[in-house]
């Protein structure tokens, strides 16, 4: 017997409340239905992410335990049983059935999702920016366009689809800088390798105190790049009903404050996980409001990476 969908919901709201308070708060800005998709997407996100790293809500990373590909079996299955409107028994996956049915989302668009599981259970780290990039956008970038689908945008609009390609690409960017001293303590290091050697930084050693001069330089260059891909997404949330507008732009303001807040610390930066409180929150949330019926800023130059570009370099390395 399926799971009714109000208990899915009810279930995907729960996993969004305790695995992202800042997400959970810019969801509540959504149109009841919106948000009701969006949570069922964010609760299929949310497990994969859990089942790949060994998490629980996005606590604390586990190390490996030599299990990395079978969780990823684990999740590839249940995803493509999800897809073809099978009943998984697993509420997180029976929620992406249930929004994938009603939006049209497509296997083509989770398995770029999961790709970016399947480099981490590799134990893989980027040698270049562009390898940088990729991951984001397996990560990240594609997690956005499949939220733009939720919210009404038609898989065909390609140029919408890459700014909310850009906004994710930008959040990932953020979490990367604010992690680094907690990817390091798992053995994992997100920053580009060719990027470290330019600045004569050891592998694995970037988070000695020798090096943080060095590491707050290739932390303002992330930055940069962070507000780049926010700048642009700003211009596809303006196409959005202003309910979902008004939500992304909230988002926008409260992850993109992440990144400028690790780039304003310098060498301190790692000293304290970066975090926004309840009142900081609530003011990004008013700020976005009046982003809301204002024109978005002109963006004198796009981002270095394309949506397009990502997804052929993916094609050419899957």
């Amino acid at each position: 017997m399926r799971a009714p969908r109000a208990a899915l919901v009810a279930q995907a709201r729960e996993a969004i409340a305790a695995g992202s308070k800042s997400f959970a708060a810019a969801s509540l800005l959504f149109d009841p239905t919106t948000r009701e998709r969006v949570h069922l997407l964010y609760a299929w996100c949310r497990a994969c992410d859990d089942l790949a790293d060994g998490q629980d809500m996005g606590g604390a990373l586990a190390l490996r335990d030599g299990h990395e590909g079978e969780r990823l079996e684990m999740i590839r299955d249940l995803t493509a049983r999800a897809m073809a409107g099978e009943e998984t028994g697993h509420p997180a996956f029976d929620a992406l059935r249930v929004v994938a049915a009603e939006c049209g989302l497509t296997q083509a668009m989770a398995d770029d999702v999961i790709a970016g599981f399947a480099l981490d259970a590799a134990e893989w780290q980027p040698r270049s920016e562009g390898d940088l990039m990729r991951y984001c956008y397996h990560v990240a970038g594609a997690v956005g366009v499949m939220m733009a689908v939720v919210m009404g945008v038609s898989p065909q609009d390609d140029d919408t689809l890459d700014r909310a390609c850009d906004l994710g690409l930008a959040f990932q960017l953020g979490n990367i800088l604010r992690d680094v001293a907690e990817d390091a303590a798992a053995d994992r290091c997100y920053i580009p390798a060719e990027w470290l050697a330019e600045m004569d930084i050891p592998p694995g050693r970037h988070m000695h105190p020798a090096h943080r001069p060095a590491l707050v330089t290739l932390a303002a260059r992330m930055a940069a790049m962070a507000e780049a891909h926010e700048a642009a997404a700003r211009l596809g949330a303006a196409r959005l009903p202003w309910r979902s507008r008004w939500a992304v732009l909230s988002a926008a303001n409260i992850y993109g404050a992440i990144a400028r807040e690790v780039r304003a610390r310098g060498p301190a930066a790692w000293d304290a996980r970066v975090h926004t409180g309840k009142g900081e929150k609530l003011a990004h949330v008013v700020r976005a409001l009046g982003q809301v019926f204002t024109t978005p800023p002109r963006v004198p130059q796009m981002p270095r990476w394309t949506r397009r570009e990502l997804m052929e370099m993916a094609r050419a390395d899957g």
